[in-house]
């Protein structure tokens, strides 16, 4: 699995050592004692992301770039003007950090325009403020746009996997709390195939005793959905399989490996 080295692990690839690329700084997970519960902090190591003077010479890029961003805070954008703010960051990525993009603006942009969110917290990936942003997306209302913002980035950098636990968290805990039963089917579906793909893409290990635990009695409490029979399922052969075994820190938490058995070919579905 490749979730297991996020924490304290670099979450970019590469060091930019070019006069517009700013140096991408690995992260190491702090959670102090008396830090609030809800919130991920990350201490950062090293030097200073960019020099103020590199962006001089884009003053003309950034008035367009800020415009634009503006415009996507607020409303999906046109496909030309989206590309015009990916271009703009393909070709000077530090101007994320003066596109006037806070941490608490970040859900409206991944609510209006999740292509361009996944571009900006791509480059934003060795900021000093990334620990924000994570909190923005796992705190804000579940949604297709914040799980496809989320999928997207456990497919382009690792993760700190202290986030991806918590994002799934507030995803179940989102569909526990729905009322209404039309709303609550539709985001349990949305849940299942994205925790679908994350077992699949080796993004989560379900071997994590409390991952494990919490994912399977979600799985339980919506058993009458089919997205989340199938979840279950998927789960189900993994144990079979060893896979979903949890280590050496504790007993199996599920049922028996033959309890529920026969649900090798519903995991492919």
């Amino acid at each position: 699995g490749g979730g297991g080295g996020g924490v304290g692990g670099v979450v970019g690839a590469g060091s930019g050592h070019g006069e517009t690329d700013p140096e991408v700084l690995p992260l190491t997970l702090h959670v102090p004692s008396d830090q609030p519960s809800g919130t991920l902090s990350f201490t950062m190591m090293g030097g200073p992301l960019w020099d103020e003077e590199m962006c001089a010479e884009d003053d003309e890029r950034l008035v367009t770039l800020r415009d634009a961003m503006a415009k996507a805070l607020k409303s999906p954008l046109v496909p030309n003007q989206q590309q015009q703010v990916l271009s703009a960051l393909e070709a000077a990525p530090t101007l994320v950090h003066r596109a006037g993009l806070t941490p608490e603006r970040l859900p409206a942009l991944v609510e209006n325009n999740p292509v361009v969110a996944i571009d900006v917290l791509l480059k934003l990936m060795g900021s000093r403020r990334i620990d924000e942003y994570f909190n923005q997306l796992v705190n804000m209302e579940m949604s297709l746009h914040s799980m496809e913002v989320v999928n997207r980035l456990t497919t382009a950098v690792e993760l700190p996997i202290a986030f991806v636990h918590a994002y799934i968290a507030n995803c179940i805990q989102s569909c526990s709390d729905m009322k209404d039963k039309n709303v609550q089917s539709r985001l349990v579906r949305l849940a299942c195939m994205f925790l679908q793909l994350l077992i699949r893409n080796k993004i989560i290990n379900v071997a994590v005793q409390d991952l494990y635990i919490e994912v399977q009695a979600f799985c339980v409490e919506f058993i009458r959905i089919k997205e989340a029979a199938t979840l279950f399922r998927l789960l189900k052969t993994l144990e079979q399989s060893g896979a979903a075994s949890p280590g050496p820190g504790g007993p199996s938490p599920g049922p028996s490996p033959g309890a529920g058995g026969g649900g090798g070919g519903g995991a492919g579905g």
